[in-house]
C-alpha cells in the first residue's frame, strides 16, 4: 500500500494493488466500519440480506454494547467476518492521522475483495434501496458491470420526531431533504459500490480503478469524472438510492453527539458539524415514501420477528 494526504493533517487515500479475481466470485458484499450499533445494527443487516447481500465484513471500532453480537445472532459464519478494528493510528514525525475507515476498506477490498464481484461501502446507518427489481443487483443492471459506482446520499433528517419512535427506522424516517446535491455544507456527498478487483486507490468516498482512473457511473450507468458527480446531469435515484439515515430523532442526535466520532473529530467539531448538516437537511424536506413501499411489497421482516 502507498499513502496520500491532503496537507499534514490526516491520511485519506491509499494505493493498492488489486487483489487477484478468484474464479469462483460472486456476489455483493458490504464492508462497514461500527461502533456501538446495537440499537439499529439487526434492522440494518436484515435489510441487506433480503436485498441480496452475500457477505458482511463489519470492522469493529471497540463497541461496548451488543453490537457484536448481534450480528453473530443475525448472520452465519458463512455471511459474516468481524474484524477487532479499535484505536487511532498516526505516521511519521508529523503524526499525521491515518484515517482508519480507509485502511479498513483497504484491508476488506485486500483480504476479501477476490471472492465477490461487487463490494459496498457504507455505514451502518446508510441502507441500499433497489428502486427496479428486488435486489442491489438487478438494480445494478443498468451499469453493465462499470466497476466504480457512485451513488449520492438521500439525507433523512428527524421526520419531526423529538424523542425515538417505537419500531424500525425505515417505517419511521419519512422525510428528507428535497436536493441530493445540494451545496449547502455536509450536505452532499457519495458512497460507492466497486468491482473490488479493479481498485487501484480507496477512500471513503471515492475509489478509482486501474481501467478507467477516477471514472465512475450512476445508477443509470451514465460516465463522469469523480469531481462532474456533484453536477446536475450526474444525479440519478431511478435504480438504486442510497439512503442516509443521518440523526433519527432529535433525542438520539443528543446521544449521537455525546458519544463522540467512530474515528478522528473533536467532540467540539462533532457537534458544530451535526448541528450544521442537520438544519441544513430539514430547511427544504420532501416526503419519500420509497422505502416504505418496497419494505411492504417485499414483506420484508426488518424486526427479527419472523
Amino acid at each position: 500500500m502507498r499513502w496520500f494526504g491532503r496537507g499534514k493533517k490526516s491520511i485519506k487515500n491509499i494505493a493498492i494493488d488489486p487483489p487477484t479475481a478468484l474464479s469462483e466470485r460472486q456476489g455483493i458484499a458490504i464492508a462497514a466500519c461500527v461502533r456501538n450499533e446495537a440499537a439499529y445494527i439487526g434492522e440494518w443487516v436484515r435489510f441487506h440480506k433480503a436485498v441480496g447481500v452475500r457477505h458482511f465484513i463489519i470492522y469493529d471500532n471497540g463497541s461496548t454494547d451488543e453490537t457484536c453480537a448481534i450480528l453473530q445472532e443475525a448472520l452465519t459464519p458463512g455471511t459474516l467476518t468481524l474484524v477487532p478494528w479499535a484505536g487511532h493510528m498516526v505516521y511519521g514525525e508529523e503524526a499525521r492521522f491515518i484515517d482508519c475507515q480507509v485502511m479498513a476498506f483497504a484491508h476488506a477490498i485486500l483480504n476479501f475483495g477476490g471472492a465477490f464481484r461487487r463490494m459496498a461501502f457504507i455505514d451502518a446507518d446508510e441502507f441500499l434501496l433497489p428502486k427496479r427489481g428486488a435486489t442491489i443487483e438487478e438494480a445494478l443492471a443498468a451499469t453493465e458491470g462499470f466497476p466504480n459506482i457512485s451513488l449520492p446520499w438521500h439525507m433523512f433528517g428527524t421526520s419531526g420526531h423529538k424523542t425515538k419512535p417505537e419500531g424500525p427506522v425505515l417505517l419511521n424516517y419519512t422525510k428528507r431533504s428535497a436536493n441530493p446535491l445540494s451545496r449547502k455544507e455536509h450536505s452532499t456527498n457519495f458512497k460507492c459500490i466497486v468491482d473490488p478487483c479493479e481498485v487501484v486507490e480507496v477512500s471513503i468516498h471515492q475509489f478509482k480503478t486501474r481501467k478507467f482512473g477516477d471514472l465512475t457511473v450512476n445508477d443509470a450507468g451514465h460516465r463522469f469524472s469523480r469531481r462532474a458527480r456533484k453536477s446536475t446531469a450526474f444525479y440519478s435515484n431511478q435504480f438504486l438510492q442510497l439512503n442516509h439515515y443521518y440523526s433519527k430523532s432529535e433525542e438520539e442526535m443528543r446521544v449521537k453527539m455525546q458519544r463522540g466520532s467512530n474515528f478522528a473529530a473533536s467532540q467540539e467539531k462533532l457537534e458544530e458539524k451535526m448541528r450544521t448538516t442537520i438544519a441544513n437537511i430539514e430547511t427544504d424536506v420532501v416526503e419519500d415514501h420509497s422505502m416504505v413501499e418496497f419494505v411492504s411489497r417485499n414483506a420484508i421482516d426488518l424486526t427479527g420477528g419472523g
